[in-house]
Formats: C-alpha cells, sequence, structure tokens
C-alpha cells in the first residue's frame, strides 16, 4: 500500500505560523482563547505477514506496534471516532469527530465538532489523503458550502492537530515510528479482547517508513513538535489491528520558545471500528474549492 513554512512574529499562539496558509487557522482561531493570555493505510511500510497468511499479532511488543497500521490497513476501511484534547497552562479545547476511511481508496471523511467560543461555529468537515486536506466551514472568509483545499506541507504540524483531529491514517501511521513498546495488559471492549500497549514513537522515523505523499504530515509534525519522544499507548486484537490509539503532541505556544509554561499539550485519541464497512468519502469538486486571497489570509 506505499504511497509515496513558516514563523510567524512571537505570540501567545497554538502553531502561530498556521496563519500563512489558506483557511489552515482552523486550530489555532478555535483556539485563540486558549493561548491568548498566556496539526495506516496513508503509505506504506513493512509487515511480517507472508503472502496469503492470515494477520496475527506479533509477540514482540514493538513489531506488533509497528505493524498495526500496515494491517489496519489491509481491512479494507474501518469507521473511526476521534478527540483533541489541547490544553495550556491556563485553558484547555476540547474537539470530537467521527467518519471514517477507505484505505483501498487512501481517502477519509470527518466531522468535527468545535468546542464553544470558537471563531469558528458548528462542525468542520473534513476530506483527507495522503498529504493532502480539504476543509469545509473552516473560517468565516470562506464563502459556506466551499472547501479550502490544503497541502499538508503548507502547515507546520503536517495537519496532525491544526484541523481539531488528527486522521485514522495519520494517527496510525505513527505509529510505524514506534522506537519503544511495553505490554501493559489485556482488557475486553464490546467483547473483544484488546492487547494494550504502551511507549514513545519518532515521527521522524514514521515519516521515512510510511513514505511518499502519507509520510508528509508526520515528517512536519517531527520538525515541529517540541517533544520529540511522543508518548502513545495504542489497543490492537489477536488480528494485529488497530482499535484505538492514543498520543501526546507538543508545541510551543509562544514560537521558538522552551519554558515549561508556554507549551501546548495536544492529546490525540483515535478510535477505529467497523473494520471492512464501507465509507463515504470522495474529493470536493473543482467547482467547489475556494481560493484565497493572499489579503484574505488568516491573521
Amino acid at each position: 500500500m506505499t504511497d509515496q513554512q513558516r514563523g510567524g512574529r512571537p505570540g501567545r499562539r497554538p502553531l502561530p505560523h498556521l496563519r500563512s496558509a489558506a483557511g489552515a487557522a482552523l486550530l489555532a482561531a478555535a483556539l485563540a482563547g486558549l493561548s491568548a493570555g498566556c496539526a495506516a493505510g496513508s503509505g506504506g511500510g513493512s509487515s511480517d505477514r507472508q503472502s496469503g497468511a492470515p494477520d496475527q499479532l506479533a509477540a514482540d511488543p514493538l513489531t506488533a506496534v509497528r505493524n498495526s497500521a500496515d494491517i489496519t490497513g489491509r481491512t479494507g476501511s474501518a469507521h473511526t471516532a476521534t478527540e483533541l484534547v489541547t490544553e495550556s497552562s491556563e485553558k484547555k479545547a476540547v474537539f470530537t469527530g467521527t467518519g471514517g476511511y477507505d484505505y483501498v481508496k487512501r481517502i477519509g471523511r470527518l466531522e468535527v465538532q468545535v468546542p464553544p467560543g470558537a471563531a469558528t461555529t458548528g462542525k468542520i468537515v473534513e476530506v483527507v489523503l495522503p498529504g493532502t486536506v480539504y476543509l469545509q466551514n473552516s473560517g468565516a472568509k470562506v464563502p459556506e458550502g466551499k472547501w479550502v483545499k490544503l497541502d499538508v506541507r503548507q502547515l507546520p504540524d503536517g495537519n496532525l492537530v491544526s484541523s481539531g483531529a488528527t486522521d485514522p491514517a495519520s494517527a496510525a501511521g505513527a505509529l510505524r515510528g514506534a522506537q519503544k513498546a511495553d505490554a501493559v495488559g489485556t482488557e475486553t471492549v464490546d467483547g473483544v479482547a484488546l492487547h494494550h500497549y504502551r511507549g514513545t514513537l519518532d515521527l521522524a522515523k514514521a515519516a521515512d517508513a510510511t513514505g511518499g505523499r502519507g509520510g508528509d504530515g508526520l515528517r512536519m509534525g517531527a520538525q515541529t513538535f517540541t517533544v520529540k519522544e511522543v508518548p502513545y499507548d495504542a489497543w490492537l486484537d489477536d488480528q494485529g489491528r488497530l482499535h484505538k490509539v492514543v498520543e501526546v503532541f507538543t508545541f510551543a505556544g509562544v514560537a521558538g520558545s522552551k519554558e515549561a509554561k508556554d507549551q501546548v499539550k495536544v492529546t490525540s485519541t483515535t478510535s477505529v471500528t467497523d473494520f471492512g464497512k464501507p465509507v463515504e468519502a470522495a474529493e470536493p469538486p473543482a467547482s467547489d474549492i475556494y481560493a484565497m486571497k493572499p489579503s484574505e489570509s488568516p491573521k
């Protein structure tokens, strides 16, 4: 299944560089109040599976975690629920979403609910592909019903958090960069025995293992996030499929600052269900794409 920036003036804002990307200030705008006073199927990777043999959870924890993106991708499609919790030293915001990802067509769709007090209200609709994201209702300057198209290389975080969710392919793909994995135990969820692993991952190594356009977002995040050893928890079934992953990203709310009080923590949770169930997702027609003028770029 292989597929193969810019600084703003200092200020206490989440990912301040996003304001230069058309429509990409979704999270920054939604979380303006948060910091004003104080982002699997998408690429390649390798697997130990022999051709034609059924997938199975590897006995070695690190191998099991690293293989989960590829194994999950072989399910064809899956539905997902997301939660993104962003915390600064003073405030907190929670984004929730639902949707799905088609690993064969390599396209997904998410509907993200924006928390109260955000510049954008209601929900954000996102269509994600390897290296590209389309956003609808991403800002007041975008006409109703229109979409903004972005290359994830325009976004310092590679869209791992900046649109209020981590898309299912990227969330799983990040696990290809797992550097540590400890078996925590087995938990039964909805009648399914899940194996819980905990460790840290390296986004740059995940990008290399994923390759192609699917690795672009992971590589951008690796360059931006201030904590390079990204903590994660992952839950896999006996086939090695990913059912849930929690990843914790950290960036500087004040550009360039390494002080603890200036750091913003983003906890991203992605839950995967209904393996093989069809997912409705398609790229918006060209007539519905809105091209922002430079003078309209978010401030």
